[in-house]
């Protein structure tokens, strides 16, 4: 029987120098890595709160501590994040009616977010909330959409501009719930911390 609903968590393995590279500055490359891991064990929380959903960790880079974080995980796979989210979708869609893809980065995103994603998956093809930076922290659909995925400069601040773009081309309602802010750089971790998102 199909999951009618999955939510696939996307992540960096937490390897100091290779994640928040652009807080190294402030917190250090351990301190950095140390505030990925704490992120996406805040994200995979926030989503396993999600009522009646699949949740799925979907990783990049090797994370052997990751079999205890108590949730399914799987490698990514493709040459750009489009790709490698595309895969994810691709796959979880053969054993779900809806998938929603949420990156790690965004500590402000909560349940209610999700379910509300999935609810305007009843009516439109596509969800996204997008980042406040010009990107988006969630997207969602109810069948794979290749072209949203290609072509795309992945991390750039035109990225939801393009997909909503891209959507209008290819004749898909998109619904856009409000945006929410990412963690990148140091003024969202400062904004993050003053929130009580975050612990640095």
């Amino acid at each position: 029987m199909r999951a009618e609903r999955a939510v696939a968590v996307f992540a960096k393995a937490p390897l100091a120098g290779t994640v928040k590279t652009r807080l190294i500055a402030r917190l250090g490359e351990a301190g950095a890595a140390k505030l990925h891991e704490q992120l996406v064990e805040r994200a995979l929380a926030t989503t396993r709160a999600v009522e009646n959903a699949t949740v799925t960790l979907w990783i990049a880079g090797d994370w052997p501590a990751a079999d205890a974080l108590g949730v399914s995980h799987r490698p990514q796979s493709g040459a750009d994040l489009g790709a490698r989210m595309l895969d994810a979708i691709t796959q979880t869609l053969t054993k779900a009616e809806a998938i929603v893809v949420v990156g790690a980065d965004c500590p402000a995103m909560t349940p209610a977010h999700i379910e509300q994603a999935f609810t305007e998956l009843l009516s439109h093809e596509v969800v996204v909330v997008p980042a406040t930076d010009g990107g988006y922290v969630l997207i969602g659909m109810r069948a794979p959409h290749r072209r949203l995925f290609e072509d795309v400069s992945w991390g750039t601040p035109p990225v939801m501009s393009a997909t909503r773009a891209r959507c209008a081309q290819l004749g898909l309602r998109l619904a856009e719930l409000p945006p929410l802010d990412d963690l990148d750089t140091p003024d969202d971790l400062q904004r993050a911390v003053d929130a009580g998102l975050v612990v640095v």
